[in-house]
């Protein structure tokens, strides 16, 4: 883990930043600040191409996209969904196999997790879940979505697969040994297994992850190479961009362990981190 005193990072090359939402560029207030809108805006000034990659869902990300003006499409899902919003095109779409969501569904009601927790299912940009619990409700409302109770989620699951499946529970332990339980049962060619805050769950297609996303940007659509790419993230759903940036830069809110593969690290989400990222790797 490098510190942002000490690491000289190679800045000319940068032609594409890819931001998270949550946790990097909107913090408590579900927004974002004057800053970061600033010093998004100088970058585009300067050239530089800027995406969002994120775990939200399509619809719930749409505003933020279209608040930075990007001129890319929007990765969404963890990438499991790409949509240009400029033409409606969808790049990309990789769902869970039915399969995979129904033996998912099993192992979620079981007794000892049943009451822990609140499952979501997400089909066409929808947001399904079984019932309207405390957790789901909270979720809503900071995503601007109105989910859908629909029971029985095998319903679902009989003309669909779903884009992504999420559990959520306050108890951020039984989140880990959840994770932990069925990254032992699925192996990464089966399912993509992460977190993206520590109360969420989330699985999806094995071929997705941001770092994919990132790639599909720069290498497909762009003709670059991961040279030119700068990405900013604050969670385990953001390693593989990381990872996969030249320069890969995580919040100084992010996980300790999220922040032992990034090469420099920001300040705080509050504390506009993700401006100070920008401002100081592609505006100084």
């Amino acid at each position: 883990m490098a510190s942002p005193e000490n690491q000289a990072l190679p800045t000319q090359d940068i032609k594409l930043l890819v931001l998270d939402i949550d946790g990097t560029i909107a913090g408590k207030s579900n927004s974002l600040s004057k800053p970061v809108k600033q010093a998004i805006a100088a970058a585009q000034a300067k050239g530089i191409h800027v995406a969002i990659a994120t775990g939200r869902m399509y619809r719930s990300a749409l505003r933020f996209h279209q608040e930075i003006g990007s001129n890319l499409p929007l990765a969404a899902y963890q990438g499991a969904w790409i949509q240009d919003p400029n033409n409606q095109k969808i790049h990309r779409h990789l769902p869970i196999a039915q399969e995979l969501a129904h033996q998912l569904l099993d192992y979620f009601e079981q007794p000892q997790w049943r009451s822990l927790l609140s499952i979501h299912f997400y089909v066409n940009d929808e947001l399904y879940v079984r019932e309207l619990t405390r957790e789901t409700k909270i979720y809503a409302q900071r995503s601007g979505i109105t989910p859908i109770a629909v029971g029985d989620l095998r319903q679902i699951l009989i003309e669909h697969e779903p884009t992504k499946i999420l559990a959520l529970c306050d108890d951020t332990e039984a989140i880990d040994l959840l994770l932990g339980n069925l990254r032992c049962q699925y192996t990464p060619a089966e399912l993509y297994l992460t977190t993206s805050v520590a109360t969420f769950f989330e699985a999806t297609n094995p071929a997705v992850n941001k770092g994919a996303a990132v790639r599909y940007f720069a290498e497909e659509l762009l003709g670059l190479q991961r040279n030119n790419v700068m990405a900013i993230g604050d969670n385990f759903n953001d390693v593989e961009m990381l990872e996969y940036a030249g320069i890969g830069v995580a919040m100084g809110n992010a996980p300790k362990n999220v922040q032992a593969i990034a090469q420099w690290i920001a300040p705080s989400v509050e504390k506009d981190g993700a401006a100070i990222a920008i401002k100081k790797f592609l505006l100084s």
